[in-house]
């Protein structure tokens, strides 16, 4: 799940880490170990800074290793399937993505998780009705029926 991208001088880890429970067991230990940082340091700030998230929700975290071996991060809103998911009461998503339905979800509750996405700093320049077009594209990938 860890993607690294040497770019300059710091390199970036992309990595999906469940909010307030980051350990150093993979794929966070080996992802920042072969970059010769703690990742034990990480896990401390990365659990203090989720705390007020609800533990286990699955948070994108960006994490720039400089040269000298230190670090900064950037954690963004959860992934839009973990909200349609959520929202719909299903575990996961179809296996025929268009020719199956499994669940529905409200145009409420695609717009409520536009609004969301909308904080993420990658996000925030897009039109709110241009982020809901996606999360309904994102609903009829997992086999979702968006209902008014």
């Amino acid at each position: 799940m860890s993607k690294a991208v040497k770019g300059g001088a710091a390199s970036l880890v992309r990595i999906l880490i469940p909010a307030g429970k980051a350990s150093p067991s993979p794929p966070i230990g080996p992802a920042l170990g072969a970059r010769g940082v703690k990742s034990m340091d990480f896990c401390k700030e990365f659990n203090a800074r989720t705390a007020h998230v609800e533990p286990g929700i699955p948070t994108p975290t960006l994490i720039y290793v400089q040269p000298d071996r230190s670090f900064t991060f950037i954690t963004k809103t959860p992934p839009t399937t973990y909200f349609l998911k959520k929202a719909a009461g299903i575990e996961k998503g179809t296996g025929k993505p268009g020719h199956e339905i499994v669940g529905t979800v409200s145009l409420k509750h695609i717009y409520e998780i536009a609004r969301i996405k909308h904080t993420d700093d990658h996000l925030k320049h897009l039109r709110l009705e241009a982020i809901a077009s996606t999360v309904v594209a994102t609903a009829k990938t997992l086999g979702l029926q968006v209902v008014p």
